[in-house]
């Protein structure tokens, strides 16, 4: 038997915030993808906000390969 509890929250400007805190960053966007994994071709989905939803896992590893923090907090 399966339990799920799926929470949506809007994040205005993710997209860009993202996209910004890449092109600070000196290495390419191949190389960075391959420490998430992910296509560069979903990264720049995320970026354009084009995605329906991100998971939170990618966000924390997108967070963590950049050395950032994006503020997105998801109460249980």
């Amino acid at each position: 038997m399966k339990v799920r509890k799926v929470i949506d929250v809007e994040v205005p400007g993710l997209g860009e915030r993202i996209r910004k805190a890449r092109e600070s960053d000196r290495r390419s966007l191949s190389a960075i993808c391959r420490q998430i994994p992910m296509t560069t071709m979903n990264w720049y989905k995320i970026e354009a906000e084009e995605t329906k939803a991100l998971p939170i896992d990618t966000l924390r590893r997108i967070e963590e390969v950049l050395k950032v923090d994006f503020g997105v907090e998801i109460e249980d």
